[in-house]
């Protein structure tokens, strides 16, 4: 464990830079209590998402090196602003005209139009919750409504009244001219109608905790901060809940991260040190549009586990999280096949490799072994030529090329053969496109399927690959990638493929003879 410690203090992986940052901040004395603070914050206006996901695991990953290099204790905090009012009725809700004379209440007032909870927010936290467990994320749930009504934010409300023109200096400069004129860093909660109101306000008492403002209809209120009277506007939210907690690290995407000065001046002014940050790209769609949650572009969470493990997902979060990346599904098969790659190579490596490798933090260290004895894929191509509707199919085949594998003892292989059937029959099947192939390529092929006929000795992937291979150099095909791009085209549909020696072996011989003859004939298309 000191080997790999102290190739963890000097690993480059992100996830270590940022454990290393946090130790430092513990080691010079801002942190003031006996452990490290994580949070992530959730808008509970919707449903979980990929980006969720993304947030916690990639957060998670952060925790799980700091442990690694550190005994000091760690926490993480998933918090759901649920005070926040409902600015819109969400369309994919029961009976939506019922919700709209709730619109600009907080969300734990709005009722659960599904009828389940005590409100529209305890049902969405509740939905959250059930997300985070399902991936076994190890977290405390914070509700804003309990922190705000329960008190446990009257001290920092009461310090903001104190500090007030001092936090409205920081956010002043932030907004428009237009906006600055009715802005306050206060968001009353009126009294009678319950709503959220976005209103001037005309006084702050700071030695009382008041502040008094007009509601819409032009009536004077005047209320206390605390208690869950008031709570914060979205932006000093943020400083005010790192101040009250004591958050020593939170991410969020990159269209936070302009206001990431304020953030921090905000809590710095309400008494707290301000957090570690680490800001995220944000996710494009196939066209390399923004992922929009109300457009519904991009990959769902959901598509991505009817396609792949939760293991491949959190392993394409891992990559280059400071790099907008396509999120589609075509990112799929090679995320679930690199993450398997990793998993083989992780037993024979280094401390120093070991610390690098993405399982490592996939895993928290508790690094599973890979029973993938297929590549994904190559079970895709699988399911094409065998025209497999179920991954009994695939056993069959599986198991003749590897009469050790079964469903029993290969878990991994055998929810990905499931899963194989599913990703070839919405996306593969659909692309497919066959061609005839020229002269000069038809001689080969012809050439090949002489030869494995012929063929009488192993028949492991390397041998029968050389095989291949030598029917290619043998036809003067240059660059030699022509030939195997031909092979695709003909015989899978499509333009790149498997190692074609590798797939012969798991498809048979005499299958793949009789699967380039019927592509000579021009039967596949």
């Amino acid at each position: 464990m000191s080997d790999f410690r102290d190739a963890a203090m000097n690993s480059k992986a992100w996830p270590f830079e940022e454990a290393r940052r946090l130790l430092k901040r513990y080691e010079a004395g801002k942190v003031k209590k006996d452990h490290i603070l994580f949070e992530t914050g959730y808008g509970p206006s919707g449903l979980p998402h990929i980006g969720t996901f993304g947030e916690v695991a990639r957060t998670t990953m952060i925790r799980r090196a700091f442990e690694a290099i550190s005994d000091v204790p760690t926490r993480l905090i998933c918090f759901s602003d649920d005070l926040d009012g409902m600015r819109k009725v969400p369309d994919n809700v029961p009976n939506p005209e019922a919700l709209k004379e709730h619109l600009q209440k907080p969300l734990t007032s709005v009722p659960d139009p599904f009828g389940k909870f005590e409100s529209f927010g305890h049902h969405n936290n509740a939905m959250l919750r059930r997300f985070l467990d399902t991936f076994g994320f190890e977290y405390e749930f914070y509700s804003a409504t309990e922190y705000y009504r329960s008190g446990a934010f009257d001290e920092v409300l009461l310090r903001a009244c104190e500090r007030y023109d001092d936090i409205m200096e920081v956010m002043l400069k932030s907004l428009r001219e237009e906006r600055q004129q009715t802005y306050s860093i206060f968001l009353p909660i009126h009294p009678e109608t319950g709503r959220v109101l976005y209103v001037p306000i005309k006084n702050v008492d700071a030695a009382k905790g008041e502040i008094t403002f007009d509601d819409e209809g032009g009536r004077e209120w005047t209320l206390p901060v605390t208690g869950g009277n008031v709570k914060f506007q979205w932006k000093p939210d943020f400083g005010a809940r790192w101040a009250a907690l004591g958050v020593d690290f939170e991410m969020y995407g990159k269209d936070h991260s302009t206001n990431t000065p304020i953030y921090d001046r905000i809590c710095e002014i309400l008494g707290g040190a301000k957090p570690e940050h680490f800001t995220y790209e944000l996710f494009l769609d196939a066209s390399g549009e923004k992922i929009s949650k109300s457009k519904g572009n991009g990959l769902s969470i959901d598509e991505w586990l009817t396609y792949a493990s939760t293991e491949s997902l959190a392993y394409y979060m891992f990559l280059k999280p400071k790099t907008a990346k396509r999120l589609s599904w075509d990112v799929i098969p090679k995320a679930v096949d690199e993450y398997h790659q990793q998993l083989r190579a992780y037993p024979g490596q280094s401390p120093e490799q070991q610390a690098a490798n993405p399982v490592w933090h996939i895993h928290g260290g508790d690094v599973p072994a890979s029973t993938m004895v297929v590549p994904f894929a190559m079970l895709l191509n699988l399911a094409s030529v065998s025209g497999a509707e179920d991954k009994e199919t695939l056993w069959g085949f599986i198991m003749r090329y590897a009469p050790d594998a079964s469903p029993e003892a290969n878990p991994d292989l055998d929810q990905a053969a499931g899963f194989a059937i599913r990703y070839y029959e919405d996306f593969v099947k659909p692309q497919k496109v066959y061609r005839a192939p020229d002269e000069k390529e038809e001689a080969a092929m012809r050439d090949l399927a002489a030869r494995l006929q012929a063929h009488d000795g192993p028949t492991d992937d390397e041998t029968l690959q050389s095989l291949v291979f030598a029917v290619g150099k043998e036809h003067e095909f240059d660059p030699l990638r022509d030939w195997f791009k031909a092979l695709y085209e003909v015989l899978l549909g499509a333009s790149q493929g498997p190692r074609f020696g590798g797939f012969i072996a798991l498809y048979g011989i005499e299958e793949s003879v009789q699967l380039i003859e019927r592509g000579l004939r021009g039967e596949l298309g």
